[in-house]
């Protein structure tokens, strides 16, 4: 079976498309068969990487490696029986079309609540929550109190991934691997910055997740989108010298690819 990984939280903005491209094609890139879906119906932020990626390829001429993205399938709703969700056959048809040809299935979860995301942290082998490094974005894990120490008690979406997680123990499943991905890191030990590491690590071990750093706020990333494209394909473009921000970002998505600790992967880059 396919190793399934959802990235999700129910923000926008906090970096879950940045990071769902980079670590789809980069599992490509390795030598992995990764099938990709977008649970985004409305902006599709990740179907319409993978578009710009192959408009890009054709008109270049280039062979790069990329992961295969399905839509969602269209269903009847005179099929289902009575009492059966069209969503989740929706997400269970799309995902028993990729399992077959793929090592790894990336879900691409909306910044919101919907009975889509929900179905599919329940799927996930591996959670992976991207978050902003502020005690905004920390409020999506648990509340927490003025001193920016006490933690008074988890978030609705804490609460939904325990939730998931204990669908997957009646199922019989794994449980969920959860990374929660610091994104926007500041460059200065900042009280800010130090309180939020221990707010997290004090969580990690209440609700149950590992933390990895992820990726600083960096032009690079938006300048790639475009053209569908990845740091990882730059020297493949003509790009032969990266400059000094181009390679740390190669280095954060390396530390991220390792903290994973996706079966069967050797980061190589």
């Amino acid at each position: 079976m396919a190793h399934i990984i959802v990235v999700g939280n129910e923000k926008g903005g906090a970096g879950k498309s940045t990071v769902s491209m980079h670590v789809a094609t980069a599992l490509a890139r390795m030598g992995h068969k990764v099938g990709l879906l977008d649970l985004d119906l409305r902006q599709k932020t990740l179907g319409r990487y993978i578009e710009n990626r192959r408009a890009f390829v054709e008109k270049e001429g280039l062979d790069l490696p990329t992961p295969t993205y399905h839509e969602l399938p269209e269903i009847d709703p005179a099929s289902l029986s009575e009492g059966e969700n069209i969503f989740d056959h929706r997400l269970s048809m799309a995902v028993a079309g990729l399992e077959p040809d793929s090592d790894f299935i990336l879900i691409d979860c909306p910044g919101s609540h919907t009975r889509l995301s929900q179905v599919a942290h329940s799927l996930a082998d591996t959670l992976i929550t991207p978050l902003n490094d502020s005690f905004i974005d920390f409020d999506l894990l648990a509340q927490i109190d003025a001193d920016g120490e006490t933690i008074k008690g988890p978030s609705v979406y804490s609460s939904m991934v325990w939730n998931a997680r204990q669908l997957r123990a009646q199922a019989g499943f794994d449980p969920i691997d959860w990374v929660v991905v610091r994104n926007r890191l500041g460059a200065q030990n900042m009280v800010n910055k130090q309180k939020m590491e221990k707010a997290i690590d004090k969580l990690s071990k209440r609700i149950g997740f590992r933390s990895a750093p992820g990726f600083n706020e960096r032009v690079i990333f938006r300048e790639l989108f475009p053209r569908g494209l990845t740091l990882l394909d730059l020297r493949d473009i003509g790009v032969k010298n990266l400059n000094i921000s181009n390679l740390a970002a190669r280095q954060e998505l390396r530390e991220l690819m390792k903290a994973l600790h996706l079966p069967g992967v050797s980061v190589d880059f």
